[in-house]
């Protein structure tokens, strides 16, 4: 009769527990765009998830440039389309560099995640660390960080601390002719790294170290 009750007692404990996954599912990052992004199959794009030398700013920052990897047409049509309204910026709106976003998401190919990497983090942490220091900006690279070299593209990115906004920022790339940031971002990466860090002129900077 004992062995009954245990058994009894554990069904119940193990079916409330399972009800309680079941009523909170992950939120995503991207769901004030579109419940949508909260589709179980999206979980595959939080790499980082478990990288414990990344704050969480810095794990969300290559889980929402993985969700725009591995669905650009959504991330277009939800994140891209809604952000200058989101961002209170409707100017946005009329920017060539805005508008070329858009065209360039409608037509890509979904593209491989990418992997957090701790040497990459390693690199771009000193970089973010000491850019932060002087209130420079760039990617010329303080003596003392060149024994952490590790990357073959650089992002940095200046007065944002939200992911998204970091995110975004590196993909409209605003003022840069070359779109460089943007197309790292989409580039044929495996793996990456992102230090956000304090900086004497921008309060904030962000740091995201590439490698193949």
């Amino acid at each position: 009769m004992h062995y009954l009750f245990v058994l009894l007692f554990a069904t119940m404990v193990s079916d409330n527990s399972q009800s309680k996954k079941n009523n909170n599912p992950v939120v995503s990052p991207l769901s004030d765009f579109s419940e949508e992004w909260n589709d179980p199959r999206f979980q595959v794009c939080n790499t980082a998830a478990d990288a414990e030398y990344l704050n969480e700013e810095e794990k969300n920052v290559i889980y929402i440039l993985n969700l725009a990897r591995y669905d650009p047409k959504l991330f277009c049509n939800t994140v891209v389309k809604q952000y200058p309204e989101y961002n209170d910026n409707a100017e946005l709106v009329h920017t060539t560099y805005y508008q070329s976003l858009l065209a360039t998401m409608r037509l890509m190919k979904p593209l491989r995640l990418l992997q957090p990497d701790m040497d990459c983090f390693t690199s771009a942490e000193c970089h973010a660390y000491h850019m932060g220091l002087t209130g420079e900006e760039g990617h010329d690279r303080s003596d003392s960080c060149r024994g952490n070299l590790y990357y073959n593209a650089e992002c940095c990115d200046y007065g944002h601390a939200d992911p998204l906004d970091i995110v975004m920022s590196l993909l409209i790339d605003y003022a840069v002719p070359s779109l460089g940031h943007r197309k790292i971002c989409f580039g044929n990466y495996q793996r990456v790294g992102v230090s956000i860090l304090p900086h004497k002129r921008w309060d904030v900077n962000a740091v995201l170290d590439f490698h193949y």
